[in-house]
């Protein structure tokens, strides 16, 4: 018999940061094609956007992400920057990048 999980895990799960995803709608040169990379790089890259094209993205992972009991099989603006804020420091950091939560607090 398998034991339920009620927890506060069982609303926001871990998420798989190395999962694959789309982050679509945004320029690539001369065409707007999706980048298909990690939900981490797509994230980062979300990041890197300015904010026109932040509002326009579309970000679809491998799999839908359960979020606060919600499960969610594609995001935009206001989700991808949730998504964002819990983007583990250490992701960001080995590609160089600042998350929202580390510019809060002063890091580097």
């Amino acid at each position: 018999m398998t034991e339920a999980n009620w927890g506060d895990g069982a609303l926001s799960p871990e998420i798989d940061w190395r999962m694959s995803a789309a982050l679509e709608n945004v320029p690539r040169g001369d065409s707007d094609l999706a980048e298909v990379t990690s939900l981490a790089g797509a994230v980062i890259a979300w990041l890197e956007l300015d904010p026109t094209h932040r509002a326009l993205a579309l970000l679809t992972p491998e799999r839908a992400l359960v979020v606060d009991g919600q499960s969610l099989p594609k995001l935009s603006g206001e989700a991808i920057a949730a998504l964002a804020e819990r983007l583990p420091a250490e992701q960001a950091r080995a590609r160089g990048k600042r998350t929202p939560a580390r510019e809060r607090q002063g890091e580097p």
